[in-house]
């Protein structure tokens, strides 16, 4: 009677260890961590989700809370922003710009706001999509700003909106930071003129 739990518990063992196998060989591949990967603009979309994100806290990056704070963090591909009340605390997946020749980082601020905005692309971009129009109105179709448009003191850095969802969560835009319509339009009823920004 003694022998046959024995048995079970070394079948089980055994068991477990050729189970485990494969996923030891694997992890010892270096094939399982690959060096160099492609930017993920020329990947396929992924889910990303809000644990994904990194926590940050607006004292690490401003002396008050002013008005507000903004942080566009583009290593994660999410903007915070904290309210000037001290308890209101918002995060938002984003799309931020392809290259790092593309990315302005440091400190701004929000100096104005515009509902449906228009679109004028900069001579750079026409430079490099000679195609693109000289100018598209608020609310027309291709228009890549979305339904709001949040400014910031860098002349044609924006935080805005966007129609084409593809483009929340990757490298896709060239300079500004995009949010969802719905996302942004909840960011622009609570952001105030004066909002200290900050690109990491």
């Amino acid at each position: 009677m003694t022998k046959n739990p024995l048995t079970r518990r070394s079948a089980l063992m055994g068991l477990g260890a050729s189970l485990a196998t494969p996923t030891l060989l694997r992890a010892q591949s270096t094939d399982a961590f690959p060096q160099d990967e492609a930017a993920i603009r020329d990947q396929f979309p992924v889910s990303r989700n809000i644990s994904a994100f990194a926590q940050q806290h607006w004292q690490d990056h401003f002396d008050t809370l002013g008005v507000g704070c903004l942080l566009a963090d583009i290593d994660s591909r999410a903007l915070h922003y904290w309210g000037g009340d001290g308890e209101t605390y918002h995060l938002f997946p984003s799309s931020v710009p392809l290259t790092e020749e593309l990315t302005k980082r440091g400190y701004t601020k929000v100096v104005r706001k515009r509902e449906n905005p228009s679109w004028t692309p900069t001579a750079s971009m026409r430079e490099r999509d000679p195609s693109l129009p000289v100018r598209i109105g608020g609310g027309e179709v291709g228009n890549p700003l979305g339904t709001r448009a949040m400014y910031l003191t860098w002349p044609a850095y924006l935080i805005h909106g966007t129609h084409d969802t593809r483009k929340i969560g990757r490298q896709s835009s060239s300079g500004c930071i995009g949010l969802y319509n719905q996302h942004v339009e909840q960011l622009f009823a609570l952001v105030k003129i004066g909002t200290q920004v900050r690109l990491l």
